[in-house]
């Protein structure tokens, strides 16, 4: 029971830890002197570390944040992106 507790705390905290991720990229964003090219770099190092905290969850990077990063690129730029293709 220790043990279920111990990961359910640590789950929680790299939920957190990437919640805090997201919000503070997405105001980056939004609000630093960035390049485009940078913006898109950015969102890849965001990815980058979600699946480093979650191993095979790329899929749900795609799903629920790459949308949200993708609306406030094409809002602090005025254009739309696609993911690069490695």
């Amino acid at each position: 029971m220790a043990a279920e507790k111990s990961e359910k705390k640590e789950e929680d905290r790299k939920i957190r830890y990437l919640r805090f991720l997201i919000d503070f990229s997405i105001l980056s964003i939004q609000q630093d002197d960035l390049l485009l090219e940078e913006a898109l770099e950015r969102v890849e190092g965001v990815k980058m570390a979600a699946c480093s905290l979650f191993p095979g969850k790329e899929e749900v990077f795609e799903l629920i944040y790459r949308p949200r990063f993708k609306r406030v690129i094409e809002e602090r730029f005025g254009i739309g992106f696609q993911k690069e293709e490695a």
